[in-house]
């Protein structure tokens, strides 16, 4: 389950975090981030990442710090760093690939 991380939690959860870390970043007026939740799941529990969601009305500075302009907007970071990231909601596949996590 994809804890809800803040501006005042961000650096906590993500940046400091050890291990590796998909930030979902949605808003709750976004059909397609609600369409795309259950396939972050999945792939948080099959890849051993910890999923975090940040709403974006909510903490838009974040969303401006990384640059969000279009939702749903995953980025995946390594060792408090962007590594990749996915914009839009897309097949499991096709998300992985795109995330670099496919092997």
């Amino acid at each position: 389950m994809a804890n809800d991380v803040t501006d005042a939690t961000f650096e906590t959860e993500v940046l400091q975090s050890s291990e590796p870390v998909l930030v979902d970043f949605w808003a709750e007026w976004c059909g397609p981030c609600h369409a795309v939740s259950p396939v972050l799941e999945k792939i948080s529990e099959e890849r051993k990442l910890k999923l975090v969601k940040v709403n974006i009305d909510e903490n838009q500075s974040l969303a401006m710090r990384y640059g969000i302009q279009s939702i749903p907007n995953m980025i995946l970071f390594e060792n408090g760093e962007p590594k990749a990231n996915a914009v839009g909601a897309m097949p499991k596949g096709m998300l992985e690939r795109q995330l670099g996590l496919a092997e």
